[in-house]
């Protein structure tokens, strides 16, 4: 009797791939009543198709498909029961925020993971709709705080690939108390003027690292917050924005220090700042040290690199203290292109805790065609090859 050759090989690839849908179960949002109008509130459907990704025992999708998906209240998603360890929220549409501001504004996220664990974003857009909200702020009336727009806290192994996030209330992505955590190809955009619109912001956070982004927004394109150790950060676009910031720090007086961070290949367009540390000016057993910030290009920016240690917005909290946040090993290197002001290093450390060990290597920063200048305050350091303007470390 003659055998089929291949008919073992194709009984073989249909029960493996068989078995691979099985073993990935796929939850279409739809399937739980979502609608792709964007005006029908999808809150439920979104934490129904949640809920069981989370009790499958074997790796699992939430799966977003082409459409505006409206998410109309500030929405959490609990990780505290999930058997499934290795979630991707894979997204096709965007999902958009309700119309009115208040309806979210007093919530601190819109979209919300906390104690999650191998959860990933593919793809899709998140739209806050945050313009009405930067009106009202910005008319003096009263207005709700706003909401950030996607937030992860206490979670681990988590991915962001792809995401993009528009026009939030505040900031756009905060990660808190998060081990391990991978964010690439992100795209943030709003306004160069909306307030406090920081494109990606980390806290209390170890393992944290940012790839192949562009962020334009209205306040710092990346932040650091106190208590976050090993991040690495590397080819970032920044603009419109405050730059890449540690910072603020030492607003507590017990507060977790920053240590080990990396930024590489960047550029920033029109930005208020390059590469920024700033401390409140109180007492605090803060610190920054062992911080590389390499191979970054200037175009037109207000302050390319700077350390302000002084920082007391009106007065208030503050005035004639000197930071407690020790500052120390920080280096600069391959930094080039163009200062929007003629002061383009500034070094303002503070009186009670000068800064320890700045070290500037191949520095070329100029002011209208000009060597720019540098600013030192307590501050001390070497330099080494071409370093313009001529450190006044």
């Amino acid at each position: 009797m003659a055998v089929c050759k291949h008919c073992f090989a194709l009984v073989f690839t249909f029960l493996y791939v068989t078995c691979a849908l099985a073993a990935n179960a796929n939850y279409n949002v739809q399937s739980y009543g979502a609608k792709a109008d964007g005006k029908s509130d999808s809150s439920k459907a979104f934490l129904g198709a949640w809920a069981a990704a989370c009790a499958s025992t074997s790796p699992a999708t939430v799966y977003v498909p082409t459409g505006r998906f409206l998410l109309g209240s500030a929405t959490t998603f609990g990780g505290q029961t999930c058997k499934s360890k290795a979630i991707r929220f894979e997204i096709d549409g965007t999902i958009v925020a309700p119309s009115d501001y208040h309806v979210i504004g007093k919530a601190d996220n819109w979209i919300k993971f906390v104690r999650v664990t191998g959860v990933s974003i593919v793809g899709g857009t998140l739209d806050a709709k945050g313009a009405a909200l930067w009106s009202c702020k910005k008319s003096g009336k009263s207005c709700p705080n706003g909401a950030g727009t996607l937030a992860f806290y206490n979670s681990n192994n988590v991915v962001i690939d792809g995401l993009s996030s528009q026009n939030s209330q505040k900031f756009h992505i905060r990660i808190e108390s998060c081990h391990n955590v991978k964010l690439q190809g992100v795209k943030v955009s709003a306004a160069g003027n909306s307030p406090n619109t920081d494109g990606i912001h980390v806290q209390l956070s170890t393992g944290v690292t940012i790839l192949n982004s562009h962020i334009s927004t209205g306040d710092d394109c990346i932040s650091i917050g106190p208590g976050n150790s090993n991040l690495w950060i590397e080819n970032i676009a920044c603009g419109p924005g405050h730059g890449i910031s540690i910072g603020s720090l030492g607003w507590k007086e017990q507060e977790g220090g920053v240590q080990n961070v990396t930024v590489k290949t960047a550029t920033f367009t029109g930005t208020q700042n390059g590469l920024r540390i700033k401390t409140w000016a109180r007492p605090s057993n803060g610190f920054v040290k062992n911080v590389v910030f390499q191979q970054a290009v200037m175009s037109n920016v207000k302050h390319p690199i700077i350390i302000d240690q002084n920082y007391c917005p009106n007065n208030q909290n503050c005035p004639h203290q000197g930071s407690g946040v020790k500052i120390s090993n920080i280096k600069y290197k391959d930094i080039h292109g163009t200062s929007a002001t003629e002061v383009a290093m500034t070094f303002e450390c503070s009186k009670t805790e000068p800064c320890r060990g700045i070290t500037l290597d191949n520095i070329n920063l100029t002011y209208k065609d000009h060597p720019a200048q540098a600013s030192c305050s307590n501050a001390g350091g070497t330099s080494s090859g071409l370093v313009t303007p001529a450190s006044c470390l």
